[in-house]
């Protein structure tokens, strides 16, 4: 068999969603795959990889697994510290990750987008960019399609959401433009610490050199630290008025000062859901070359994805916003950013955050409705600030939520907290706000 890995034995580590998609395309490469699994086999959902031929072993890795391997392949979810892992850097097997193989396998040029959060919206936003452009583009990665199965496929250009774990493993990824969101303390217990956590990021840049750009935000301290050191030319978005050379907002007008002044969209008129998430989609989609009227009609043809910004609902003139996996304080600041005269739903359970910070967003929001195991917490931030009320369900959040909120307003469901004290996850906490919400829509019309 012919390919790209033909003769290699490639033993591919976690079942998961991204093992199967790396196990099918080595096995087209021409590798023989041998994926292995910690859990039991009846908790794998394995049919694809079977259906293709490729061996599958659940219930534990086995050293005896490496033997003849010439390269271990392991998920994003496997920490460092795994055995297998030790095994085979003791015995000089090479070990990569997911988007080490899609950057050997790509046919066509990839923009890459990292951060802490919002990723997902910015991605999104790219690739709805490029698309207005004409372009064939898709989004991948993290976002929920393996950066592998779309290296191998026929498109014009990529766009790679790629989180810190992925960053970690790779040696060949270079995207044509890069983005750097924010930089929030997070996965430390995988990564070992906020330093190693950073340099992981940092890693998106790495390979990028003349005629590269690295995009950057100026309003994240941490982050801008990072994007400054990039060893190629550096774009720079912010969520207020931008600098020359910059990308940012005057009043609600994004306007581009790259090269003078050019009004890319309006985000009240377009809808836009997160203004630094539009503002780092823009400066990227500038750099890799699309005029400022496209962006501004890729930015309006944008949806979010589920449970990150979506208008669920609007009711008597109220939209009501579901960022349900809003569940730190970063990413509720960033969802109340993209906002006026909102009530905020907040809470669940805070993992020990300080949420003393979303009070820096009280002149934002006209209630807060305090929810879940941590309501107390929320509460304390805002009071004396905005008026704030108790709800002990969801649905009663979002009907307390409407009595509050004013003409032309918005709910919005930014938790900054957990799902785990009330929900199966940030998407049951999401569907149950937009049936409430749709629900009253009903009630009302």
């Amino acid at each position: 068999m012919t390919g790209r890995f033909a003769g290699e034995r490639v033993v591919v580590v976690g079942a998961g969603v991204a093992g199967v998609a790396a196990a099918e395309a080595l096995l087209a490469e021409g590798a023989e795959v041998l994926v292995t699994d910690s859990r039991p086999a009846d908790a794998l959902e394995d049919a694809r990889v079977r259906a293709a031929g490729i061996r599958v072993q659940a219930g534990g890795h086995r050293l005896a697994d490496l033997d003849e391997a010439t390269l271990v392949l392991v998920s994003p979810g496997v920490p460092p510290s795994a055995d297998v892992l030790g095994w085979a850097h003791a015995r000089g097997i090479p070990v990569w990750g997911e988007m080490e193989l899609g950057a050997q396998l790509a046919r066509a040029p990839y923009l890459a987008v990292t951060g802490t959060n919002g990723k997902t919206t910015t991605a999104g936003m790219l690739a709805s960019i490029l698309s207005a452009a004409g372009q064939d583009a898709l989004a991948c990665g993290n976002i929920g399609y393996p950066f592998p199965s779309a290296a191998r496929e026929d498109h014009d250009v990529l766009v790679v959401e790629v989180s810190s774990f992925q960053l970690e493993r790779q040696r060949s990824f270079h995207p044509r433009v890069s983005v750097l969101l924010n930089l929030f303390p997070d996965h430390l217990d995988w990564h070992g610490s906020a330093r190693a956590y950073s340099a992981a990021k940092a890693r998106v840049y790495a390979l990028q050199g003349a005629g590269d750009v690295h995009v950057g935000n100026r309003d994240d301290a941490a982050a801008a630290a990072i994007s400054a050191n990039a060893p190629c030319a550096v774009r720079w978005f912010r969520t207020g008025e931008p600098a020359d050379g910059e990308v940012g907002y005057v009043g609600d007008d994004l306007v581009s000062r790259v090269d003078g002044e050019v009004r890319i969209g309006s985000a009240t008129s377009e809808r836009l859901p997160f203004r630094a998430d539009a503002a780092a989609a823009a400066a990227a989609a500038l750099a890799f070359g699309i005029d400022p009227g496209t962006v501004g009609k890729g930015l309006a043809a944008f949806t979010p994805a589920a449970h990150r910004g979506e208008e669920v609902a609007v009711v008597d003139g109220v939209r009501f916003l579901d960022d349900s996996k809003a569940t730190n304080v970063h990413a509720a600041l960033a969802a109340i950013d993209g906002v006026r005269d909102a009530v905020l739903i907040a809470g669940g359970r805070a993992k020990g955050q300080d949420l003393s910070e979303l009070a820096t967003r009280a002149g934002s929001i006209v209630a807060v409705i305090a929810i879940g195991e941590d309501a107390d917490s929320v509460a304390a931030v805002f009071a004396d600030l905005v008026p704030v009320r108790r709800a002990e369900s969801i649905e009663e959040a979002v009907a307390v939520a409407f009595e509050a909120a004013v003409p032309g307003g918005a709910v919005l469901l930014a938790p900054a907290c957990a799902s785990w004290d009330q929900f199966r996850d940030y998407v049951e906490r999401g569907e149950r706000f937009a049936a409430a919400a749709r629900a009253l829509a009903g009630v009302r019309a």
